[in-house]
């Protein structure tokens, strides 16, 4: 079979959204119109300047790819990757020896979902929670992606995990994940956003019990200020909450919303142009 291979040229800010807009238009799907996924994207990738990001000169090419190549060719760029004092990034089909009796290892397969480590927001993320996480906690990861942080954090002594995404490639990545690192005792991947879990509503139950210790999200700033408010409710007094996915354009933005909620900001950390904030809930 073969398949078209867009290409997208853009910033370093804008490549999650643009990787979410193909995927909103349809490009995980069997069959697409590729003409209509462009047009749809274009626009897309226009409305990203009235919210202040750049997306450079966001060039689109297509090419024919054949689908073995489609399927395999991008793991050999995903090799085994120390992002911490105690967590490594194993892909599956790569062999690795840990290096360090405490070293922890993340199994991962990201397939099409987001979370490879790779990424500074998500090194960042995985860093943050190795100082926070204290055996026995609970955690609720929003935007859990391929489920890398739901992992990192069980690695890390965490006891329950609820993994959400309302992206159903995500969830399914994420369940596999979880699976292959054996973890299915404590990581429930749902199908849902936060507020919906404070409500209770869903034909899921949820297995921890709120409020938890630790809320992590590696999400677009633009969506990290849509719940702030959700996450300080989840939360036990003290608890902290992990934000990261915020270009450094959005920092302020983000910081006097977690004010504004009631968190108190103990620290910043940053990598490249991306900035994760650490927030204490009073």
């Amino acid at each position: 079979m073969i398949w078209k291979e867009l290409t997208i040229h853009t910033t370093e800010e804008a490549v999650e959204m643009v990787s979410n807009f193909l995927h909103e238009a349809g490009a995980g799907g069997v069959t697409m119109d590729i003409d209509e996924v462009i047009a749809e994207v274009r626009a897309r990738i226009e409305e990203l300047k009235s919210f202040d990001i750049d997306p450079g000169a966001a060039e689109i090419s297509v090419r024919d790819v054949s689908e073995d190549d489609w399927a395999n060719n991008w793991k050999q760029y995903f090799k085994p990757l120390r992002v911490s004092e105690r967590l490594t990034i194993k892909p599956t089909w790569e062999e690795y020896v840990p290096v360090t009796p405490n070293e922890q290892i993340i199994e991962l397969d990201p397939g099409m979902a987001f979370g490879t480590g790779t990424h500074p927001t998500t090194s960042l993320c995985l860093r943050t929670l190795e100082s926070i996480i204290q055996e026995g906690d609970e955690v609720i990861d929003v935007g859990t992606g391929s489920g890398i942080l739901a992992i990192g954090a069980c690695r890390l002594g965490a006891s329950k995990v609820l993994a959400l995404d309302l992206d159903p490639v995500a969830v399914s990545s994420a369940k596999e994940n979880t699976r292959l690192n054996g973890l299915e005792d404590r990581i429930q991947v749902v199908e849902s956003d936060l507020l919906s879990v404070l409500k209770g509503e869903g034909s899921t139950d949820v297995e921890i019990k709120l409020p938890v210790r630790v809320v992590v999200a590696n999400i677009l700033a633009e969506i990290i200020l849509l719940f702030i408010e959700d996450v300080y409710q989840a939360l036990a007094p003290g608890g902290y909450y992990i934000a990261s996915g915020i270009y450094k354009n959005k920092e302020q933005a983000v910081q006097e919303a977690l004010i504004a909620a009631g968190f108190e900001l103990e620290r910043t950390a940053r990598e490249e142009d991306w900035v994760a904030f650490v927030a204490r809930k009073r």
